[in-house]
């Protein structure tokens, strides 16, 4: 098999939540295969993830921000995309948030937020990329991220595990839509990685210790250990994968 079907040159890619962790290296990933890549941000400009792009010699990249809770923000971040490039080719629905609080304690106002930027906003997101895919006739790529919470329910999270449990049914269902006409819908399922959204947990020593007992790797995840994850399944090399949940989490759900 030639290496040539992980290059994705002349591709460009959406990458939301890329200022850092996860989608910062997934965003790195794909431009040094060789994709352009438009970053997202909800506050600030991701010039972080830019420069670094750039110091290793990776594409154009072209930043874009917006509120995902705000209804409007899909279409403006695909059409900002085409505005920049002229295309997409690749989706990566990466930003979400997390809110820690009993179930009896959880608010209206964090399920809804949560609910609106991890799942609704990864449809709208889904279908402005979707419809450019099929006007466009010449295939795509949308890898939404999901969770172990997608398959398990965690504590103290109700509204995350529902979400990213929606996440999983949502590639499957756009999956069964779209891959006749050569887009491929499909996950990443990260394990327990070290990122702003486990900073709670990893702060725990309790929580921490008992987690990495219970990973076979021994550790937990870094933002890097998706990029392989993420190049596969934005390239060739995966063309006849649709609706799979890959999971990047060190054997967790083996164990």
């Amino acid at each position: 098999m030639s290496l040539d079907l992980f290059r994705l040159d002349g591709k460009v890619a959406l990458v939301t939540g890329a200022s850092r962790g996860l989608g910062a290296a997934m965003a790195m990933a794909l431009a040094g295969a060789g994709a352009e890549v438009a970053l997202h941000s909800s506050g600030k400009p991701p010039v972080q993830t830019a420069d670094a792009i750039a110091k290793a010699g990776g594409s154009r990249t072209h930043p874009l921000t917006a509120d995902l809770a705000d209804r409007s923000s899909a279409e403006r971040l695909v059409a900002g995309t085409l505005a920049a490039f002229g295309r997409l080719d690749i989706l990566i629905n990466n930003a979400g948030i997390i809110r820690r609080q009993p179930a009896v304690e959880h608010t209206d106002e964090y399920w809804d937020t949560v609910i609106e930027v991890n799942l609704s906003s990864v449809f709208r997101l889904s279908r402005a990329a979707g419809r450019h895919m099929l006007e466009r006739n010449e295939g795509g790529r949308i890898i939404n991220v999901a969770s172990l919470l997608a398959f398990q329910g965690g504590v103290n999270v109700p509204g995350y595990a529902a979400a990213k449990g929606g996440v999983m049914q949502l590639t499957k269902a756009l999956a069964n839509e779209w891959a006749p006409h050569g887009i491929n819908v499909n996950a990443i399922a990260p394990g327990y990685m070290e990122t702003d959204n486990t900073s709670a947990l990893r702060a725990d020593e309790t929580r921490r210790r008992q987690i990495t007992e219970r990973i076979p790797a021994g550790r937990w995840g870094a933002p890097g250990d998706l990029s392989g994850a993420a190049i596969f399944l934005s390239s060739a090399a995966s063309d006849y994968v649709h609706g799979h949940v890959l999971v990047v989490d060190g054997g967790w759900m083996g164990r």
